[in-house]
C-alpha cells in the first residue's frame, strides 16, 4: 500500500467536486486504470477531511441509488452536488429509473466497485470509519426507496434515517439485488461488519466518561451512534433472507456481536432471532411430518423423490435458516468472556458469573422455543432410516436439522452426564425418548444413544462433521464407535500451533540388547513437547541401515518387549491370563523405577501420537487408571482370581458370624510383613454385614490403586506429557487397549476348534448361532467379544490352544446358563 502523506490538511480542499466525481467515475469504467492504483489514490485523498466526506458521500449515494450505468451515476453526482434533492426533473427521472433498475436489473459491476472501494478505504483510514458512525448532513437528500417484497420488516422507517451514513448502507439489506446475489451480500456484510467493530469500545469509553462526569464537567462526551430497531432487524434477516454463504454468515455473526454492545440492541436482536427460529421450526415440523409419512410407507429399494426432499435440500431451506439462527444465538451467549487481567481472581470470578448468567439466558431462550416436538419427529424419521438402511441419504439431507439439535443441546450436554448415567441404568430408552417429561439434561444422551447407528454412519461417511457441531457427540462417547472416536482423536491430537519442523530431530543410537536403557538415557533430558513433536531417527549400533520408518518401527517393537523384562521389575503379569501386565508394587527394588515408569508412559504416548502399534497389553484396572476412572471389585479378578471369588461370595451372602475380618490388610515386601489400615484404626474395626460393601470398596482401592499409586502417577505423568488427558478420556478401557495395540488378527476356525462346551454340544442350535454371528462380525467386533470373554484382545502367539487361565493353559469355554431365557451373557476372565 502506498505510504500515507505525513501532512494532513483538514481545512483546504484538495480537489473540486467536479474533479472528485470524475475520479470516482473512473471506478466504473472497465479496463481504464489499475483498480488497486485507483483505490490507493482515493485512499490518499481521504487524508483531507473535506475531500474525504465528499468522496464517501459520492460512493454511498451511487450505491444507494442502485445505478446500473454511467449516465445514472452522473445523475447521482449531480443530485448530491446540487443539494436540492428531487427538484430537478432530470434528477427525478434518474432517481425513478435507478429505483426501477433495482428490481429489473442487477447492477453487479457498479455496486461491486463501490463496495470494494469503501471496504478498502474504511479498513485503511480510521477517519473514514468515523464518517459512517457520526451524524452527517451530506446524505439528507436521499429519498427512501420502497422496501422490497422479500423484506420481512414492515415497520415504519425511522425519521432522520439518513443522518448516519451507516444506516444508509444497512437500508440496502432488504434490496433484492443484494438478497439474490451471494457475492454482493458478502461484500456488503463484510463492510458493515468492519464498521460495527468499534461499537463495543465506543460504548465502554462513553460509559467511563459518564461515570467521571463530575470530575470533568467540561469534557465532551460523544454518544455512540443510535441504531434503530428497524435496522438491527434488517441485519438479523440476512440470516434468513435468501441464501446466506458461509462468509456472509461469519460477517453477519460479527456484526451482530458488535451491535449487541449498543444500549438495548441485544434484546432486540435476540427477540428477532427467536421469532425467526419459531417460524422456521413450525414449518420444518410440518415438512418433517410429511416426510415421515413417506418414509413409513416407502417400499424396500425405492428412492425418496426429490419433491419430498425438496423442502430440506436447498441452501435457502428452513432447516438451513434455523441452523444459522441457532448458531448465532449460541455465539452471542456462549463465547468465553475475556479478562484483561488474567491473573486477577476478582476479574475471573466476574467473568465466570457473566458466563453463568449467559448460559441461563440461553437455556431460557431454548425453553421458549419449545423444540421438543421437533426433535421427537426428527427422531422418528431417524428410526425409520435405521430400519431401512437404503434411506441413509435422507439422513444426510437432514444434516442441518441434526446440527441444530446439537447446537441446542450444547448447554445441557455439558451438565447432564450424571443424570444420564441414572437414566441409562433403566432399560426403557425407547420409551423414555417419547416422554415429554424427559429432562433437557438427559434428552441429548438418550437421543444420541437411540440413534447412534445412523449418527455413526454419517460421521464415518463425513469425518469432518466431528470438527463442527457433531463434536458434541464426544460428550456421550459411548455412543460413538471406535473408528469414529479414533479419527476424531487423531484430528484433535495433531492440531499444532507450532509446525513440527520447528522441533529438533530425536536422534537415537541404541544397542539392541540395551534398547530400553539407551533410549531412556538419550530421551531423559527432553521435554514432553519435544518428544511428542520431534521426529524419531533410530540407529542400532553395528547395524547398517537408513531409518525411513522401518528401523523406528522395530525400535518400538524391541522397546515394548524390554519394558516388561522382569530384570527391571516394573511390571508383573496378570494371574488370570498371563498375557496382560500390571505395575509391580515391589518395583521400588529398582531405585530408578519411578523415572522408568514416566519414561514408559512417554513411550506409549509417543507410539499413539505417531500411529505406531505396540505389543503391550495391560490389565483392565491399569487402563482405567490411565483414563482417570475409578476401579471396582470386578477388576480384582485379573490380579487375583481366587480373592475376587471370595469378594463376590461376601457380597452375595450374609456374612454374619461367618467371616472374621477387620478393615486392614497384611502386606509383604520381600519378607517384611506389615499391617495396613483401610480406614483409621481399621485393624480394630470388624467387617460386618452392614459395612461389607465399604470394606470391598476399600480393599479394592488398596490392592489396585493405593499399593501402586506412585507407579501409576509416574506413568500417567509421562503419558500426559504427550497425550492430553481430556482427549484420551473419550475412549473406554477396552478401546484404549485397541488404540495402543491395534486390532488383533483373529482366526475364527482356530477359536472354534479350541472351544469347550458345558451344557451344550458343538451342534446345539445356540452354539451354531453363536459362531455364525461371530463370523459376521468385523475385526473390531471380534476383538471386543474376545475382550469381554477373556479380559484382553491379545491372542497367544501359539493361537487359542494356548489361552492362559489362573491354573495354566485353559481353552475358551461356553457354559449354558440355566437361570432363564432373559439373562444376558456374562464372562469370567479366569
Amino acid at each position: 500500500m502506498m505510504a500515507k502523506p505525513r501532512r494532513r490538511d483538514g481545512a483546504a480542499q484538495l480537489v473540486e467536486k467536479s474533479q472528485l466525481s470524475t475520479l470516482v467515475r473512473l471506478l466504473f469504467v472497465p479496463q481504464t486504470i489499475s483498480k488497486s492504483l485507483l483505490n490507493r489514490l482515493l485512499l490518499n485523498l481521504c487524508e483531507n477531511s473535506k475531500t474525504r466526506g465528499e468522496l464517501l458521500s459520492y460512493l454511498v449515494c451511487v450505491l444507494y441509488d442502485g445505478n446500473n450505468d454511467l449516465a445514472s451515476v452522473d445523475n447521482s453526482f449531480a443530485l448530491l452536488s446540487s443539494g436540492k434533492s428531487g427538484k430537478t426533473p432530470q434528477t427525478k427521472s434518474a432517481r425513478s429509473n435507478s429505483s426501477a433498475g433495482v428490481t429489473d436489473n442487477v447492477p453487479n459491476f457498479i455496486a461491486q466497485r463501490c463496495l470494494e472501494a469503501l471496504t478498502y478505504i474504511v479498513s485503511c483510514n480510521e477517519q473514514s470509519m468515523t464518517y459512517f458512525l457520526t451524524e452527517s448532513e451530506s446524505l439528507v437528500g436521499l429519498k427512501r426507496i420502497p422496501i422490497s417484497k422479500k423484506g420481512k420488516t414492515k415497520e415504519k422507517v425511522p425519521n432522520n434515517w439518513n443522518k448516519y451514513p451507516i444506516l444508509v448502507l444497512m437500508s440496502l439489506l432488504d434490496r433484492p439485488v443484494f438478497i439474490d446475489n451471494i457475492s454482493l451480500m458478502e461484500q456488503l456484510m463484510d463492510l458493515l461488519s468492519t464498521m460495527c467493530r468499534p461499537f463495543p469500545i465506543l460504548v465502554k469509553k462513553y460509559q467511563e466518561k459518564v461515570e467521571n462526569k463530575q470530575n470533568d464537567p467540561e469534557r465532551r462526551m460523544p454518544k455512540p451512534p443510535t441504531i434503530p430497531d428497524y435496522y438491527l432487524k434488517l441485519v438479523v434477516h440476512v440470516l434468513t433472507n435468501g441464501e446466506c454463504s458461509s462468509k456472509t454468515f461469519q460477517y453477519t455473526l460479527n456484526a451482530i456481536s458488535h451491535l449487541s454492545a449498543l444500549d438495548g440492541a441485544q434484546q432486540t436482536i435476540v427477540n428477532e432471532l427467536v421469532e425467526d427460529a419459531k417460524q422456521s421450526g413450525t414449518q420444518i415440523l410440518k415438512d418433517l411430518e410429511s416426510l415421515l409419512e413417506v418414509l413409513d410407507t416407502a417400499m424396500l429399494g425405492t428412492e425418496i423423490s426429490s419433491t419430498v426432499l425438496g423442502p430440506f435440500s436447498a441452501a435457502t431451506s428452513f432447516q438451513a435458516k434455523l441452523l444459522r439462527v441457532l448458531k448465532t444465538l449460541d455465539y452471542m451467549f456462549s463465547r468465553k468472556t475475556s479478562s484483561t487481567a488474567a491473573d486477577s481472581s476478582v476479574d475471573k470470578t466476574a467473568a465466570e458469573s457473566v458466563q453463568s448468567n449467559n448460559e441461563k439466558r440461553l437455556l431460557q431462550i431454548y425453553e421458549t422455543l419449545d423444540f421438543l416436538p421437533l426433535w421427537e419427529t426428527l427422531g422418528k424419521c431417524l428410526s425409520v432410516i435405521r430400519e431401512k438402511e437404503e434411506l441413509i441419504n435422507v439422513a444426510t439431507v437432514l444434516l442441518p436439522l441434526i446440527e441444530s439439535f446439537m447446537v441446542v443441546s450444547k448447554c445441557t450436554a455439558e451438565k447432564g452426564q450424571n443424570n444420564y448415567d441414572k437414566v441409562a441404568t433403566t432399560p426403557a430408552i425407547e420409551q423414555q425418548l417419547s416422554l415429554t417429561t424427559t429432562s433437557p439434561e438427559t434428552f441429548f444422551f438418550v437421543f444420541t444413544e437411540k440413534h447412534k447407528k445412523v449418527l455413526n454412519i454419517m460421521v464415518r461417511n463425513n469425518p469432518t462433521l466431528m470438527s463442527g457441531s457433531f463434536a458434541l457427540l464426544v460428550r456421550n462417547p459411548k455412543m460413538l464407535e471406535f473408528d469414529n472416536k479414533r479419527n476424531y482423536f487423531s484430528q484433535q491430537l495433531h492440531k499444532r500451533v507450532t509446525p513440527r519442523e520447528n522441533y529438533a530431530m530425536l536422534q537415537l543410537n541404541v544397542r539392541r540388547q540395551y534398547v530400553f536403557e539407551d533410549s531412556y538415557h538419550q530421551l531423559q533430558g527432553r521435554t514432553g513437547e519435544e518428544i511428542k513433536n520431534g521426529k524419531l531417527a533410530v540407529r542400532f549400533y553395528d547395524e547398517e541401515g537408513l531409518d525411513a520408518g522401518g528401523v523406528t518401527r522395530e525400535w518400538f517393537s524391541v522397546l515394548a518387549r524390554q519394558m516388561f523384562d522382569p530384570n527391571y521389575a516394573l511390571f508383573i503379569t496378570s494371574a488370570a491370563d498371563k498375557l496382560t501386565y500390571q505395575p509391580n508394587r515391589d518395583s521400588a527394588v529398582n531405585p530408578d523405577h519411578l523415572s522408568f515408569f514416566k519414561f514408559v508412559g512417554r513411550v506409549i504416548g509417543k507410539a499413539i501420537y505417531d500411529g505406531r502399534l505396540l505389543d503391550a497389553y495391560f490389565t483392565r484396572s491399569f487402563y482405567k487408571h490411565i483414563l482417570g476412572r475409578t476401579v471396582d471389585y470386578r477388576d480384582v479378578e485379573a490380579l487375583d482370581p481366587e480373592y475376587y471369588k471370595s469378594l463376590v461370595w461376601m457380597l452375595e451372602n450374609d456374612i454374619t458370624d461367618i467371616i472374621d475380618l477387620t478393615f486392614s490388610l497384611e502386606t509383604d515386601f520381600f519378607g517384611n510383613k506389615e499391617t495396613v489400615d483401610l480406614r483409621p484404626d481399621g485393624r480394630n474395626i470388624p467387617v460386618t454385614e452392614a459395612n461389607k460393601h465399604e470394606y470391598v470398596a476399600l480393599v479394592t482401592e488398596q490392592k489396585l490403586t493405593t499399593a501402586i499409586k506412585d507407579q501409576i502417577n509416574a506413568f500417567v505423568q509421562g503419558f500426559h506429557d504427550v497425550i492430553p488427558a481430556p482427549l484420551i478420556q473419550i475412549f473406554n478401557e477396552q478401546e484404549l487397549e485397541l488404540l495402543i495395540s491395534g486390532l488383533p488378527d483373529i482366526d475364527i476356525d482356530d477359536w472354534k476348534n479350541n472351544t469347550e462346551y458345558q451344557g451344550y454340544t458343538s451342534s446345539s442350535p445356540p452354539i451354531q448361532w453363536f459362531w455364525r454371528a461371530v463370523r459376521s462380525f468385523d475385526q473390531e467386533e471380534r476383538a471386543k467379544l474376545l475382550q469381554f470373554a477373556t479380559g484382553t484382545s491379545k491372542v497367544p502367539l501359539e493361537g487359542f490352544s494356548q489361552l492362559q487361565g489362573s491354573s495354566g493353559v485353559q481353552k475358551f469355554q461356553i457354559h449354558k446358563d440355566f437361570g432363564g431365557e432373559n439373562r444376558l451373557p456374562s464372562a469370567h476372565t479366569w
